[in-house]
């Protein structure tokens, strides 16, 4: 029964509990304690982790072999500047190739979305708004341009606490016109209109715990030595 699990499975379970905070930063990966965590065997656990190293999640230390990554100050402020620029390319692409079921799935969730912006709860509008930028990805009609999303997504995830928005109702506004140009084929304007919600959604972020501060390497000392003539 061990070996019927895929390593894209194990994958997926490992990174979520390092995203969690499960398995937590700097911890070391252990192969045989890994495949006795998710019930398989090391083959999968050690496919798992070279792809988790491959999108950052995982480093390789001297003497420790595999450990969670431990992301700096400056690492995590890279990647709203990526989302930045991600986001709104991922838009504009959504609205050239975006499909029936994809925009009847977006209707639906921006029609929950505001109506739980005015009724409901932070945990709801949160794991809505997941399921709509998730949605946008999937819809841009390019696996890699959609897996440079969702793993964006999730290392925002891993990194940051997303505070409860003050102006929900204006934020599922700015989801609605997103779908709206979309829903168009306006790739343009889905993408000014993306560009503009990323930028006000920035105050809600916050560093969920803190993170190694980037050592720069120190100039080398200048030679004051002259040579005489």
């Amino acid at each position: 029964m061990r070996g019927h699990i895929s390593a894209h499975a194990v994958c997926t379970a490992i990174r979520d509990d390092i995203v969690s905070g499960a398995l937590a930063p700097g911890s070391r990966l252990i192969e045989e304690i890994l495949a006795a965590r998710y019930g398989v065997s090391r083959v999968p656990v050690r496919e798992a982790l070279r792809t988790l190293q491959s999108e950052g999640f995982v480093t390789t230390r001297h003497h420790a072999g595999a450990c969670v990554a431990e992301p700096t100050e400056q690492e995590a402020a890279d990647l709203l500047d990526i989302r930045a620029l991600l986001e709104p390319l991922g838009a504009a692409r959504a609205a050239a190739r975006r499909s029936p079921a994809h925009l009847k799935v977006l209707r639906g969730l921006v029609r929950l979305g505001r109506e739980r912006a005015r009724h409901g709860n932070p945990a709801d509008l949160q794991q809505l708004d997941d399921w709509f930028h998730e949605t946008l990805a999937q819809a841009v009609g390019s696996p890699s341009l959609t897996a440079l999303l969702t793993q964006l997504r999730r290392k925002i995830e891993w990194m940051y606490t997303v505070e409860p928005p003050v102006r929900a109702g204006e934020s599922w506004d700015e989801h609605g016109a997103v779908l709206d140009a979309v829903a168009r084929g306006d790739s343009e304007r889905a993408r000014a209109l993306m560009a503009a919600h990323v930028e006000r959604s920035l105050p809600v972020y916050r560093l969920r715990r803190p993170l190694k501060t980037e050592v720069r390497d120190p100039k080398p000392p200048v030679n004051t030595v002259r040579v005489r003539p």
